[in-house]
């Protein structure tokens, strides 16, 4: 029996073991979350055992930027306005609240004439993904096209790519894409040209949550400093703050969980969560619709074989956050209702309380420089051999380097999805989510269903 000097010795270790919880705010700030990788789930993103990568498509969110317009305009700018006027006129006693006190000096990062624009944070992030891209595939030719919607921040995310990815920049060529209503299902941002989506779906829905979680903070904040005409809106305008601040000058006092605490940003991030379930995830009967034309045209490159229509080993495209999240929805990835033995999604995300279960974190799914790959791969791997042929050819999908299982379709080494099931599973998402046109609602000619800009 152990003595008691022994279980004093002890105890500093069980105490350290037993109070080792932490919380990074930065990796629950939703669409503007900075670039991580969740390992979610913690499956090893290197390729199996025996298997080559032949071929890869990516398509990436631009890199971090100084602020969206909506959220300057909807949270941020009114929060900086009443601030201004306080730190002016010196009306509030910011210095009785400890929390708060950076207040009473503290100068935003952010003006009107930056919002939208690519951070230089951002642009070393790009850089870094575009290494770490090159670093993966060592065996890969140097892509002749990488391709973009034409925003500035998604065309100034692809040039700092292709400047981490090859020597010789001058000899990738950036192909600028149209974000144009007309060009239907031909662009990075198919959306646009779509009618029956709306990027207001999903504010009704996450609004029941907004009142619910920032309530306990409305109300110490007003009893903290009552002088300050509080609203829920300035809550998520401050938290909003520490991810750009974040992403501008490397760190914010927003972030300081003396100031919200864990199951605050928890609120923050479902909130979120909510609101992109239901615009472009699987609350919205459009998402896969928006997401299958890159999905089918990337797919039929890495079908292709050597003498077919694929002319590079790499296909890269950058876009905005809307896109990714529904070509995960086309794909069947990150669905609440998987194994439920229903189909009734919308019940996994509900607006009164927090399902903390859920796979659809917007956190994991939409970070700055979000990206979405599918890999082709070459296998002769122990167990997946047969009497006609040695080797295999397989399937992956990796989020922001996660390998994520496809549905229905894991028969490959390290869980991937042979050619003959990636392309059974693919069959089955064209019959839901093809006819772009007619799903979307377009009213104007030339529309198209097909993504053809690879071509």
């Amino acid at each position: 029996m152990p003595s008691t000097s022994m279980i004093l010795q002890a105890l500093p270790v069980l105490v350290a073991v037993s109070s080792a919880y932490s919380f990074d705010p930065l990796q629950h700030l939703a669409g503007i979350a900075p670039y991580f990788e969740p390992s979610d789930p913690p499956l090893d993103p290197a390729p199996p055992q025996g298997c080559n990568v032949t071929r890869a498509a990516y398509l990436v969110r631009h890199a971090a930027i100084y602020a969206n317009d909506f959220d300057y305009e909807e949270y941020i700018e009114p929060f900086l306005q009443k601030l201004n006027t306080s730190q002016r006129y010196q009306n509030v006693s910011w210095s009785s609240s400890p929390s708060l006190s950076f207040l009473s000096t503290w100068k935003s990062p952010i003006s009107e004439s930056e919002q939208e624009m690519l951070t230089k944070v951002g642009q070393l992030e790009a850089f870094q993904l575009g290494f770490d891209v090159e670093n993966r595939y060592l065996r890969f030719r140097q892509p002749a096209k990488v391709w973009t919607s034409t925003a500035e921040r998604t065309v100034k995310s692809a040039k700092s790519f292709i400047d981490g990815l090859v020597m010789n920049a001058n000899e990738t060529m950036l192909v600028e894409v149209s974000e144009a209503d007309e060009e239907a299902a031909d662009s990075l941002t198919p959306y646009q040209g779509c009618p029956a989506y709306s990027s207001s779906r999903g504010s009704k829905q996450s609004q029941v949550f907004l009142d619910i979680y920032t309530k306990p903070i409305l109300s110490r904040f007003r009893a903290e400093i009552p002088n300050f005409n509080w609203t829920e809106d300035d809550i998520v305008g401050m938290q909003e703050l520490c991810g750009y601040e974040t992403v501008i000058r490397g760190s914010s006092p927003f972030c300081s969980l003396s100031l919200f605490t864990p199951d605050e940003w928890l609120g923050f991030e479902y909130m979120n969560d909510i609101m992109y379930h239901h615009n472009t995830g699987y609350g919205n009967p459009i998402s896969g619709v928006l997401g299958w034309p890159w999905v089918n045209a990337t797919s039929q490159l890495l079908f292709s074989n050597a003498t077919g229509n694929a002319t590079q080993d790499l296909y890269v495209s950058f876009t905005h956050r809307e896109l990714p999240p529904t070509v995960l929805v086309a794909l069947g990835l990150f669905n609440n209702s998987d194994f439920s033995g229903a189909n009734n999604v919308n019940a996994t995300m509900p607006s009164n309380m927090m399902n903390p279960a859920r796979l659809w974190r917007s956190s994991h799914i939409l970070p700055f420089l979000t990206n979405v790959a599918i890999e082709k791969m070459e296998c002769d791997s122990y167990g997946f051999q047969d009497e006609e042929s040695t080797t295999g050819e397989y399937y992956r999908v990796l989020v922001n380097r996660s390998p994520q299982l496809l549905p229905g379709c894991v028969d490959g080494p390290g869980y991937s999805c042979s050619r003959s099931g990636f392309e059974g599973l693919l069959a089955e998402r064209a019959e839901m989510f093809s006819g772009y046109g007619e799903k979307c609602g377009v009213d104007y000619k030339n529309s198209t269903d097909v993504l053809g800009i690879f071509a």
